[in-house]
């Protein structure tokens, strides 16, 4: 089982990039600009681009499905959103911004036998992942798909991703743990200093009371690390993630998965070393 879940994570840790090149890329802050969003800041974009699968909802929804932004942030960009521009309009911007950000990115690699072959298996396991229960995959997993290879494997990647990211939430729940409470409680385990986490927009009184809480648990000390009760939490959280993220690497078959690392590995590196990603991020990929 363990070596099981590991490819899970490994999955994860090499498509993540893939997909999140897409919000810090140069051509997609153009497309944003070109739709009216302020750029001045990455998240009036972001809130556009990652909530347009959902349709023209209100604030409560996406805060429901974002879990980990504070209200009082998503009430800001949202439903405000959609008074620069519709849904269908953001979507059809987002397939033209992976365009641009992709072949900037990998050049004349999106048209090569590789990069279709990569996007033939990660579009396979997008297509086996159970998207019940999961408004953000569900939402992306109906759109249609592209025919370009590469725009192929980014919404494979997109799809994916929120699969993981709907279930890590439920995960969350299970454990008790609020959306501020996640994150103090990742925090506490090092994946990421609290500095990090407050792009999420959560006042310090927010962050001071749920540290309080997880205290009253026995989950972080005073300083605010976490206890070994607080790091056997989230390692539970941890690995409930990759067991509900499992299936669709478990329809790609031993075979299959090999493969599509070995594709994968150097469109990984191409995505990490284009300097775009922030060096720490909020997911704690290789901390926890």
């Amino acid at each position: 089982m363990a070596d099981e879940l590991g490819n899970v994570r490994r999955m994860w840790h090499l498509l993540e990039p893939l997909h999140a090149v897409f919000y810090y890329a140069p051509e997609v802050t153009e497309e944003a600009a070109a739709l009216g969003y302020a750029t001045d800041g990455r998240w009036p974009g972001y809130f556009a681009w990652r909530a347009a699968p959902l349709g023209a909802v209100g604030a409560d929804e996406v805060t429901a499905a974002f879990h980990s932004f504070s209200p009082v942030m998503v009430g800001t960009h949202v439903p405000a959103a959609w008074s620069v521009a519709a849904p269908d309009a953001v979507l059809a911007a987002r397939t033209r911004a992976v365009d641009r950000a992709y072949r900037a990115l990998f050049g004349d690699r999106v048209g090569g036998a590789e990069f279709a072959e990569a996007a033939a298996l990660a579009r396979r396991a997008a297509g086996a992942a159970d998207v019940t229960g999961r408004p953000l995959a569900g939402a992306n997993a109906v759109l249609p798909w592209p025919d370009a290879p590469h725009l192929v494997l980014w919404q494979a990647a997109t799809v994916l991703r929120e699969h993981r990211g709907d279930g890590h939430i439920a995960a969350l729940g299970a454990a008790g743990l609020d959306p501020v409470e996640s994150l103090v409680s990742f925090a506490a385990v090092g994946a990421a200093p609290p500095g990090v986490f407050a792009s999420r927009g959560w006042s310090a009184a927010e962050w001071a009371a749920a540290r309080e809480r997880l205290a009253a648990r026995g989950l972080v000390e005073a300083d605010g690390s976490a206890t070994p009760a607080g790091r056997a939490l989230r390692a539970e959280v941890e690995r409930r993630t990759d067991e509900a993220a499992a299936g669709p690497w478990e329809a790609l078959g031993a075979e299959g998965r090999e493969r599509l690392v070995e594709l994968l590995g150097p469109l990984w590196v191409e995505a990490i070393g284009s300097g775009l990603l922030p060096s720490e991020t909020t997911l704690g990929i290789g901390k926890v």
